[in-house]
């Protein structure tokens, strides 16, 4: 046995040394998260406190302490919540340049330049408000320099109010929800049985019983992959105009659809297509190059709602972030990668590759006798449910420990239990038996990703330590 065979057989000794951890003052790994995940100050700063790492950033900084690195091609990132980047097939030529001039190398307007604003305005009506009335202008459109610096900016203009959200959900709404003190944040378990699914009896419910003015909710869902699309999604657009209760919905993964046939490729989904009257109903749109486009690195993205709201927004960004970047915006303006045309191309070479990327990984996780609620029908990501595993395995955060021996990162579930504060014991948290597996990154590291989780499960239930 080599060397690091050896390493990671000891690996898999000491979790059956701990499968009878109960509690989380009982588990190695979550003991390894409390301590770890909140920098410890050497020298105390007057004023100052330590911030936590978000989920995705913690898994990757632990994974560090065992040699990964993002150029290691020995490991699988499964918790990447960034699609592949590269060529993949049948992609249309990104016609794209970036420049620099005089001009573009001043700062932008803290809203966007307008002509791009106006294009982006423009792609909206032509893919969701043909023959409606009322159509998105400039004057709808804020460019921010992310998605997190647009959700950031939206919750600055939101006032004393109650904010729903559902979980689980983006593990960056937890800071999100935390820093800004003005709104109280209320959230509300969805479950399997739902399919993760708004319902419009549980939305009725909140708004009235808990006088939510604003709801936070991400579509398609990360990391369940569920969706809300036709008329389920025309529902809660109508519910946000009759209740007078404005949604943000995150649709950065609205291009990740898998859902329809082969005669329907390239379709998206967005709350844009069921809003009436784009400056009075209270829906407000982010998305952006990061997952949609395949540009993560280029950090534009957009939000699009009421004037009044973007309004506010330009006025947020003066003091938040000062606005995107330049040169890229020009860079974006000049490209074909707002043209409908290209969309439409690009949209189904994605969700060929990305739907056969879905379908490799989830038969791989089920052969391995792992069980998945149901099928994601968008994002890139698979929602893992652990129960039926031998203890230890069974919990997220140990799993999560146990495949970074084998140069493998998932996610825990515990991390979309947006919970500021962290005031509930994560044994508790209803996500606990669940993990996030990304099947953005390219064929090879999946397939490499899955390989080494079979090892896993393999070597365990092998161990002579192991009670059968």
């Amino acid at each position: 046995m080599s060397s690091s065979a050896a390493d990671t057989f000891r690996r898999v000794v000491e979790l059956v040394k701990n499968a009878s951890a109960r509690t989380e003052a009982e588990s190695s790994a979550h003991k390894t998260f409390r301590e770890t995940s909140v920098p410890k100050s050497v020298v105390h700063i007057p004023g100052f406190v330590d911030i936590a790492k978000t989920g995705v950033i913690y898994v990757t900084s632990r994974a560090a302490d065992f040699g990964f690195s993002y150029e290691n091609l020995e490991w699988a990132n499964l918790g990447q919540g960034a699609p592949e980047t590269g060529l993949i097939e049948g992609q249309p030529p990104r016609e794209m340049k970036v420049s620099f001039s005089p001009f573009n190398c001043e700062y932008a307007p803290v809203g966007g330049e307008k002509a791009l604003r106006s294009k982006i305005a423009t792609l909206y009506n032509h893919r969701y408000r043909q023959g409606k009335a009322s159509q998105y202008t400039a004057e709808n459109v804020c460019i921010c320099p992310g998605g997190r610096a647009a959700l950031a900016r939206i919750a600055a203009c939101v006032g004393d109010v109650n904010v729903g959200y559902f979980l689980p959900d983006y593990t960056a709404y937890e800071q999100l929800l935390s820093v800004f003190k003005s709104f109280v944040p209320i959230p509300n378990s969805l479950n399997s049985e739902t399919g993760y699914n708004l319902d419009e009896k549980i939305l009725t419910r909140e708004i009235e019983g808990r006088g939510l003015q604003v709801i936070l909710n991400s579509n398609p869902g990360n990391p369940t992959g569920a969706l809300s699309e036709n008329e389920d999604l025309a529902k809660i657009v109508r519910i946000a105009r009759e209740k007078h209760c404005a949604f943000i919905l995150d649709e950065f993964y609205s291009h990740y659809i898998y859902t329809h046939g082969e005669d329907q490729l390239g379709r998206t989904v967005s709350a844009a297509e069921f809003v009436e009257n784009v400056d009075e109903d209270p829906i407000i749109i982010v998305d952006g190059l990061t997952k949609n486009w395949r540009l993560p690195g280029w950090r534009i993205c957009w939000a699009i709602g009421p004037k009044a709201v973007i309004s506010s927004m330009q006025s947020a960004g003066s003091f938040l972030d000062g606005g995107a970047n330049h040169p890229l915006q020009d860079a974006l303006l000049h490209s074909n990668l707002l043209d409908p045309d290209f969309v439409l191309q690009d949209t189904i070479a994605l969700q060929k590759e990305f739907r056969a990327k879905r379908d490799y990984v989830v038969g791989r996780l089920t052969a391995m006798g792992l069980k998945l609620d149901f099928e994601p029908h968008g994002t890139f990501y698979a929602w893992v449910n652990l129960e039926d595993l031998p203890p230890p395995l069974n919990n997220g955060m140990t799993f999560y420990e146990a495949l970074l021996p084998y140069k493998v990162i998932v996610v825990p579930g515990i991390f979309f239990d947006v919970n500021p504060g962290k005031r509930r014991e994560l044994f508790n948290s209803p996500y606990h038996h669940y993990v996030r597996i990304s099947f953005g990154p390219s064929m090879p590291f999946l397939q490499l990703g899955m390989d080494a989780i079979a090892r896993l499960l393999e070597d365990y239930h092998a161990s002579p330590h192991h009670n059968h």
